[in-house]
């Protein structure tokens, strides 16, 4: 789709009704004979678009796409997102984000997929990615941070996903550390950080988000360790994947440049309060194993997980499966 589409598209959405041909040839530049072509092309990408004599031309519905040019017509402007790069069949969207930024990519760049065939969460697990459903996302970061910081980054996706989740359904999502989102106790959403680094700084840092968005039960694998579940089906209401991608990038944006300004502090005390463990008691297993119980404290300033026993010993915990008592 050409870029002008991208840019009817959100000009649509910036009026209620009707956007008149006149209007749409003057803002893009561009004859009324070529905006009838890229609203021809819109139509042939499953936009509906009414088009009434003497009024001009209105936005009726769009198909249920996260190709680049839907969430650029719905982002605001930024640094993340500047640069949109969508694959419709993938391995892994982190593998084509670390490519690309190993090429030359610019901060900000998002790779988008509809379906991956090797998605993969902490510790290697397998990521199911069905096409058509849901949200398959990697954000290239280059912070001018020390390589131990690396880890606050993913604090800054749960925040901007869970956001993002509140905005666009009904739902209030927790956060389970270190990288996973809940609703009501199923896990809908996963995060993955991988970097590349020297000794005295980052190279870049490429942020992976995953999230059930519209997964149907049957969609889910039997043999999940953890109850999984998706927006659709704890709502009852299909999400708009070019919505919510947009959303989220949106608050992604917001929290990276409050980070850049004010440190981790800000994310790290909100992220706290959505934690689903605060305030409670937790066991923290390793490889199957209970090793480690207390009351939780909070994450230290490098994301380790704090704990305070029975016997006032205070513990960091750099990784592990929480358990909630």
């Amino acid at each position: 789709m050409h870029p002008k589409a991208g840019t009817i598209l959100r000009l649509f959405r910036a009026e209620a009704g009707y956007v008149s041909g006149e209007y749409l040839s003057k803002e893009l530049g561009v004859s009324r004979t070529a905006v009838w072509k890229h609203i021809s092309a819109l139509r042939n990408n499953g936009y509906h678009i009414e088009a009434v004599p003497s009024r001009g031309y209105r936005l009726i519905s769009s198909p249920d796409s996260i190709d680049p040019f839907e969430v650029r017509a719905r982002l605001e402007g930024g640094k993340i997102g500047r640069q949109l790069e969508f694959i419709n069949l993938t391995v892994s969207t982190n593998a084509d984000a670390f490519r690309l930024a190993e090429e030359g990519a610019i901060e900000g760049t998002v790779v988008l997929a509809d379906s991956q065939t090797g998605g993969k969460g902490r510790r290697g697990r397998a990521w199911v990615s069905p096409a058509g459903v849901n949200l398959y996302c990697s954000v290239v970061l280059r912070p001018t941070i020390m390589p131990h910081e690396a880890p606050q980054l993913t604090f800054l996706s749960a925040v901007a996903a869970a956001r993002a989740i509140e905005q666009t359904t009904k739902l209030n999502p927790e956060i389970k550390w270190p990288n996973d989102l809940l609703i009501s106790g199923k896990k809908v959403a996963g995060l993955l950080n991988e970097m590349s680094a020297e000794t005295d700084g980052i190279n870049f840092v490429i942020l992976g988000i995953g999230i059930n968005l519209n997964m149907t039960a049957d969609q889910f694998p039997d043999d999940l360790r953890q109850p999984a579940s998706s927006l659709l089906l704890e709502s009852g209401a299909r999400v708009d994947r070019a919505l919510f991608a947009s959303t989220m990038l949106h608050e992604l944006d917001r929290l990276y440049a409050d980070f850049q300004t004010y440190g981790f502090g800000p994310v790290r005390e909100e992220w706290q309060r959505r934690c689903n463990a605060n305030g409670r008691h937790v066991l923290v297993s390793d490889s199957g194993t209970d090793c480690t119980g207390g009351s939780f404290i909070g994450i230290d300033v490098d994301g380790a997980l704090l704990l305070r026993s029975d016997d006032d010993i205070l513990y960091r915990i750099t990784c592990g499966d929480v358990r909630v008592i």
